[in-house]
């Protein structure tokens, strides 16, 4: 094995080889490939990932239930009984349910195993729908039709199509005169991919002063709407902070996109109080984003886990600009949520299609009682 990987195209060279050790250089960064004995591969998977808390508090359990827990095996009685081939049968042999491994991070999870308080997962058969995408009518390289089909592929109910709006930094913007036609050609699209429905959205600009970058005449024609912040950290925290839940006060809209705004590896998230952000977010019932593009995956885990305990409802989103990577960049914003403890029903995009839109209903309603 460590040869065929050695003559991949894309390994660069190899570092040091020793026994089930392969150290090799990708583009500047070391890598280390274990191999280890199927009968072990359990606890080396164990010891290898996750963090070090993690694992000395296993071992510390271990020992107080007379047991020795090491990279290579699970052990009791000077090694007449041996568990080491799976990760599952370790902690069972230690009466705990199965961690998972985006939660072995601090001591969190093994406190919450012992107490059999662990966390059901979101997963992603959970996921219903991807509400945060973009075609070619704004900065996306695909059609509208050819995300449906990939949506459909992987198997979604429901899509939404949220192009940049007119006055967003993108490369290509979706222009006042430009929402009708879309929404004409979304309407034929649903006559002819009748196994989904796909809703006609936008993602809107907070401009510097607060308002949206679409009317809201512009914004009703819309069946979703998303906000979000696309500058550098320009203005004081405090005032990104007042455009946020300025947006978020608006009744038209449903979710806010990627709220720290990082652009990984680049540029940090934006230095504001978290703390307000997700209190307003309830308070207003919209959505906070957890975005899968690579150089989002924004909310990241930590801010994610505290606007989860805040009561905030999150959007797993993929904000895919090419068809093919719907589903991979989805799968990266469900194991951000997985790190942050999300569980399904904390997740807007769990929900039935009928759910979603009575939701962003009750929020618009507030707009005509308020008229």
């Amino acid at each position: 094995m460590f040869d065929e990987i050695v003559r991949w195209s894309g390994t660069a060279r190899q570092v040091s080889r020793s026994g089930q050790v392969l150290r090799v250089d990708l583009g500047g960064e070391a890598v280390d490939i274990h191999c280890p004995a199927p009968e072990r591969a359990g606890s080396a998977l164990l010891a290898l990932t996750g963090s070090s808390t993690h694992f000395e508090g296993l071992r510390a359990l271990a020992a107080g239930r007379g047991w020795t827990l090491t990279a290579d095996g699970l052990t009791r009685g000077h090694g007449l009984d041996e568990i080491a081939s799976s990760e599952a049968d370790i902690y069972a042999a230690l009466d705990l349910p199965f961690v998972p491994p985006e939660i072995r991070e601090g001591p969190d999870a093994l406190i919450a195993a012992t107490r059999n308080e662990l966390p059901t997962l979101v997963e992603t058969p959970d996921i219903r729908g991807d509400l945060h995408m973009h075609s070619s009518w704004s900065d996306g390289r695909d059609s509208v039709e050819a995300m449906v089909q990939s949506a459909i592929a992987l198997g979604y109910e429901y899509v939404a199509i949220t192009d940049h709006s007119q006055r967003a930094g993108a490369a290509r913007t979706l222009q006042v005169g430009d929402v009708s036609r879309q929404a004409d050609e979304i309407a034929a699209l649903r006559e002819r991919y009748r196994q989904i429905t796909i809703l006609h959205g936008c993602e809107v600009d907070i401009m510097p002063d607060g308002r949206l970058d679409f009317t809201d005449q512009t914004l009703e024609r819309f069946d979703i709407v998303l906000a979000s912040l696309h500058d550098p950290a320009g203005q004081s925290p405090e005032r990104l902070l007042a455009r946020y839940i300025d947006a978020m006060r608006h009744p038209l809209v449903s979710i806010v996109t990627h709220p720290s705004n990082r652009l990984v590896p680049h540029r940090p998230g934006y230095e504001i109080d978290y703390g307000r952000l997700f209190a307003a977010a309830v308070e207003t019932e919209t959505a906070l984003e957890i975005d899968g593009g690579p150089t989002h995956l924004d909310l990241d885990s930590g801010l994610a886990r505290l606007a989860i305990a805040a009561g905030a409802t999150v959007s797993i989103d993929s904000d895919a600009h090419r068809s093919e990577f719907l589903g991979r960049q989805m799968f990266l914003g469900l194991l951000t949520a997985r790190r942050a403890w999300v569980e399904p029903q904390q997740v807007l995009n769990t929900r039935p299609i009928q759910d979603v839109l009575q939701r962003v209903h009750t929020k618009r309603s507030c707009r005509r009682a308020d008229d």
